[in-house]
């Protein structure tokens, strides 16, 4: 594999999409930095296909590009592949409204494969290769030019190991009949609502008690606010008003500005300064939550009752097992929220119950809720007996 020096003008970069566009897959990486801002700042892109690789340089002066951008979310003849890649999905987001398509995540193919619920890359690496990763640049400051030779190796290595990888991983899944399972959750991986930082829904990232609506109204437009004020100031959101505080405002709304000195986790100079005034301003406007907008009660575990809760844990223990009979992580196969909401008596839209999920899974679980399935020791091991066998 040809490995190109780092790429900074736009006519290399051109020319290096130009060869790629005609390939089969490409591997994506990118480094970045978002410890003290709200938008990750990108450092470092890493691209391969079976026969070159380079690390772009986005911090570059004058670096166009539109056509590495191009290639990510409008080429759709080429497949990208990615391992962990929801936060380098969210860069291309920011950078264009979309995500890349069709994509190929090599972490949850791993969980189709039996190798793990959430598999890191360097350990991929050794169960494909053989080859252990020096993680030495691993901490490395990617925004500081200039980068060395040991930073690019070190960044291109996660992009060549993975174009060796990822046809490895495509033949096991041929030879398992297991890539149809990856179609539902690739989509779901990508679907470009997972990264829109919409302010109007940020108040449902933050944890809150109770379901008053004047509370739930007065915390969505508190968060909204955070929102839009992180995002100007480029901060992260902790860095404007920690959740715990948020939710200690819209539950205990301060009646004057003056009252914010007194509130744990804000300065005391908010009292009287423009943030505070602009908090203020929001809690005023604000409105209690409507009835549609109201978040659903999640009667999922308290609905459950004891009996339910049994029911429940059956499941999860019937999935435990199942999921170790077939060698898939049992992340992959099926959620706690799914099982909980079969036990709590609901049949519609729960995924378990449809597709390879519901003949791999489901059929049994719903069996074993509905009473047609049990659990036996056989000599001293748990098996699954169908009731009927046992009358």
């Amino acid at each position: 594999m040809h490995i190109h020096p780092l790429i900074s003008d736009s006519a290399t970069l051109a020319n290096l999409c130009t060869r790629l566009s005609s390939a089969d897959f490409v591997c994506v990486d990118t480094e970045f930095m978002r410890e003290n801002t709200f938008w990750p700042e990108l450092c470092l892109i890493q691209i391969a296909d079976v026969n070159e690789a380079a690390a772009i340089d986005p911090m570059a002066p004058g670096l166009d590009m539109t056509p590495l951008l191009e290639l990510m979310v409008n080429n759709e003849d080429v497949l990208k592949v990615f391992h962990a890649g929801g936060q380098d999905l969210e860069i291309v987001y920011n950078l264009t409204g979309k995500t890349p398509h069709p994509l190929f995540d090599t972490q949850v193919a791993a969980m189709a494969l039996g190798q793990g619920e959430q598999i890191g890359y360097s350990n991929l690496v050794d169960a494909y290769l053989g080859i252990t990763v020096d993680k030495g640049a691993r901490f490395t400051d990617w925004s500081r030019r200039p980068l060395d030779a040991r930073q690019i190796e070190y960044a291109i290595g996660d992009v060549t190991h993975l174009a060796k990888i990822f046809p490895k991983m495509l033949e096991r899944l041929r030879k398992t009949g297991r890539g149809a399972w990856l179609d539902q959750e690739m989509e779901r991986l990508g679907d470009p609502k997972n990264y829109a930082n919409d302010p109007e829904e940020a108040w449902k990232r933050v944890r809150i008690a109770g379901r008053k609506p004047e509370v739930l109204g007065r915390l969505k437009a508190l968060a909204r606010w955070r929102e839009l004020e992180a995002q100007n100031k480029d901060l992260p959101r902790g860095r404007i008003v920690k959740d715990e505080t948020l939710a200690d405002l819209a539950g205990h709304a301060p009646r004057k500005q003056a009252d914010l000195a007194k509130v744990r986790g804000l300065s005391a100079t908010w009292a009287g300064n423009d943030i505070g005034a602009r908090l203020m301003a929001a809690l005023e406007a604000a409105t209690p939550m409507s009835a549609e907008e109201m978040p659903a009660r999640d009667d999922r575990k308290p609905g459950l009752g004891k009996d339910g809760a049994l029911v429940a844990d059956l499941l999860k223990l019937l999935l435990k097992i199942r999921s170790k009979e077939i060698d898939v992580a049992s992340r992959l196969l099926a959620r706690s929220e799914d099982l909980e909401a079969l036990a709590a008596g609901q049949r519609e839209g729960l995924s378990i119950l449809t597709g390879w999920r519901f003949e791999q899974f489901g059929r049994d679980a719903l069996d074993l809720v509905e009473g047609r399935l049990a659990f036996a020791v056989v000599n001293g091991k748990l098996k699954m007996t169908r009731t009927e066998d046992v009358a």
